[in-house]
């Protein structure tokens, strides 16, 4: 486990220096005070420390401690919000599609965002003028490096779209004053760099649970593409995934999210959490927060996943109850989040930022796309054969891509897909005013709603940040 404990700020739009992190159970990491930057990482026992700082910062509120599973989520016909005035009202603002740039959610997203960009960068900078034991070891801490802050970029470009491009360690916020926002185009194309360096530079295994690894720079990268329609270089990305023979679909669905089985063959990467630890304080809020009103203490009822996707398991799915529970009063919530033995806000559950079935599913499109459709259907039935479910037959390619899509939602719910997958095939718009008909639900939404506001409190530290129409 990996915690932030201290940050400092510069002020300024982007650049908060992250200082140093508490103990890791995971990383084994000691107690460390707050130190200078000035006189700090100039040793390897210093780089290790401060790489697993930036790791920390993964596991913040704003990132997927709480909301980065909520934005790519709650947009979409997948979650609600069961009381959407529920802390200022700033879950419920992104499922009914009335965000304003003031939400506190997404001010923090971009901060701590910001916060792990600079630390990715601040080792990044520094590494090479360092000794190292290792060689391997120091090009794998580069790697983990890249990764972060190519999963960082990733994610802001799809919130938000142009953002501001920062690859270098940032000593005076002053300089960037004024740059304004990066064109996505430009952005990705950083994204790309990084997670082919990546590739090269991370080991195949690794004996510490939570640390990057090969391939999942590699299904990153194979997201990526398939996020810019590049369905041909989506495909060699996601295959080094499947050829590395590391991951496999494991046979049971209940089996993936248990507390006792987590970081199993089919996790790619996931973000590390656990109870009971430095006073319950190295556990994710999540649990409680997206648990029903009335059913654990503090529960709040964010991101609990619609009827509508609820109904749309048939009764032989194995993941039906594997998935998604129902509250006594009916309501569905999450099974892929555990309760903690402690508190219900000390939750231990990892957050799942990458897994196997994710890889065959995006294959399958990727197929798809490219007209393969016998091959497409092949890492479809995959992971439908594992659900308990029979053989998809669809020859046609829009069926297949409409088939394709639905077992994302019932595979993935709760994740952070959802919304980003609408995006990504276009069809947001279409799909979700259909739903919100269907739910006799009066919202309607067009293309500007696609793009989540750019905090406002960033437009007005510099002016040059432009908000979204």
């Amino acid at each position: 486990m990996i915690r932030l404990l201290n940050i400092t700020s510069y002020s300024g739009i982007l650049f908060c220096l992250l200082m140093l992190v508490s103990c890791s159970k995971q990383l084994d990491q000691q107690p460390v005070t707050s130190k200078s930057l000035t006189n700090f990482l100039k040793t390897e026992a210093e780089v290790e420390e401060y790489v697993n700082s930036v790791y920390g910062v993964l596991q913040l509120n704003g990132q997927y401690g709480l909301y980065l599973p909520v934005i790519g989520e709650i947009p979409s016909d997948n979650t609600f919000d069961e009381v959407p005035a529920n802390d200022g009202g700033i879950f419920g603002q992104l499922d009914q599609f009335t965000t304003v740039a003031s939400n506190a959610m997404l001010s923090d997203t971009w901060k701590t965002s910001y916060q792990g960009i600079q630390g990715a960068n601040i080792v990044l900078n520094r590494i090479d003028a360092i000794g190292f034991t290792s060689a391997t070891v120091k090009q794998s801490r580069k790697g983990e490096m890249h990764f972060i802050r190519a999963l960082i970029y990733f994610n802001l470009v799809r919130i938000f779209g142009d953002v501001p491009l920062v690859t270098k360690e940032t000593t005076d916020a002053n300089e960037y004053f004024g740059q304004g926002r990066t064109a996505k185009e430009q952005v990705y194309t950083q994204i790309i760099d990084d997670l082919n360096n990546a590739i090269q530079e991370l080991p195949v295994s690794t004996t510490t649970q939570g640390k990057v690894i090969k391939t999942a720079a590699q299904a990153l990268l194979g997201k990526v593409y398939l996020t810019q329609g590049k369905y041909e270089e989506s495909r060699t990305a996601l295959n080094s995934v499947v050829s590395s023979g590391v991951h496999q679909l494991l046979a049971n669905p209940a089996d993936i999210f248990s507390l006792t089985n987590e970081n199993n063959n089919e996790i790619i990467f996931a973000v590390q959490f656990a109870s009971g630890i430095n006073g319950n304080s190295e556990g994710s809020g999540a649990y409680q927060q997206f648990s029903p009103s009335g059913t654990v203490s503090g529960a709040k009822g964010h991101n609990l996943p619609t009827k509508s996707v609820y109904q749309l398991y048939s009764a032989a799915d194995k993941r039906k109850t594997a998935y998604v529970g129902l509250s006594a009063a009916g309501v569905p919530f999450t099974n892929k989040l555990k309760a903690s033995a402690t508190t219900p806000a000390d939750g231990g559950s990892n957050i799942v930022v990458l897994r196997y079935a994710d890889v065959l599913l995006m294959l399958g499109e990727a197929e798809n796309e490219l007209g393969n459709t016998a091959s497409a259907r092949n890492f479809l039935n995959m992971v439908r054969k594992r659900a308990g479910l029979e053989d998809v037959t669809q020859q046609l390619q829009a069926d297949l891509r409409a088939a394709i899509a639905l077992e994302r939602r019932l595979e993935l719910v709760g994740e952070g897909h959802r919304w980003f997958d609408l995006l990504r095939t276009g069809t947001a718009v279409t799909v979700m005013n259909a739903w919100f008909t269907e739910q006799g639900i009066t919202t309607r939404i067009t293309e500007q709603n696609l793009l989540q506001p750019v905090p406002q409190d960033q437009i007005d530290t510099d002016p040059s940040i432009k908000q979204n129409p």
